[in-house]
């Protein structure tokens, strides 16, 4: 797989990050160039860093994986994303392929699992563990009692689907701005045209509607 990949891990987690090094670092191609603690962090090490691929917890403190991996990958998008997390159900898995995740992976992997979900991303696959494929196919399946929100859900334009989701994960409008470097007139006329766009009447709607499509976690909280 080449000379060598760099890797990033945002764990914050210090024993369960320092295994995660020593079992990459086993990997002769492998090589940890960061670690870091909360999301905020991990953003920053790939503004400096640029690596090929970031292992990224989703329960960190700070700001979460999965807003974590939507930034960098808006600012990095050749960057790879692997989620690694205790959470295998399906809005979590949802939630962090809509912010742009390359894979996912349960952190009840076998070594042998981990490493392969590690060389699969890296060389350009999606890979999901496989109790997360089977939640993900439920998933959709499941969604088929849903078309009519999925028909609104598609007229929404792919800035006032951006819009939806940081609305639902309960930022304002001026914070929505400062991250899209939009004017918060913008940010309004966007979420006006959207919310009429879902027949919907309130941001506590809208995340009742995120959660139902699986965009958003369920509760932050969850640990």
């Amino acid at each position: 797989m080449g000379e060598g990949y760099s890797l990033i891990i945002a764990e914050d987690h210090t024993l369960l990050r320092e295994g995660l090094k020593s079992l990459l670092q086993s990997v002769p191609h492998l090589i940890v160039t960061g670690e870091a603690s909360d999301g905020q962090m991990a953003v920053d090490l790939c503004d400096r860093n640029q690596p090929e691929l970031v292992l990224m917890d989703i329960s960190m403190p700070r700001m979460d994986g999965v807003q974590a991996t939507r930034l960098i990958k808006k600012r990095h998008p050749e960057v790879r994303v692997l989620v690694l997390t205790v959470h295998g159900a399906g809005e979590y898995v949802y939630a962090a392929l809509a912010a742009g995740a390359d894979g996912y992976v349960l952190k009840d992997a076998s070594n042998d699992e981990f490493i392969l979900a590690v060389e699969s991303v890296l060389g350009g696959k999606i890979y999901l563990s496989p109790g997360v494929s089977d939640a993900v196919v439920k998933g959709y399946l499941n969604d088929a009692r849903g078309q009519s929100v999925s028909s609104s859900w598609e007229t929404l334009t792919p800035r006032e689907q951006e819009i939806f989701q940081l609305v639902a994960e309960g930022y304002k409008n001026r914070e929505i701005a400062e991250m899209l470097v939009v004017s918060v007139k913008t940010v309004e006329k966007h979420r006006s045209n959207l919310m009429q766009k879902l027949g919907v009447h309130s941001a506590a709607e809208l995340r009742a509607l995120a959660l139902e499509r699986g965009i958003i976690l369920r509760m932050r909280s969850d640990g």
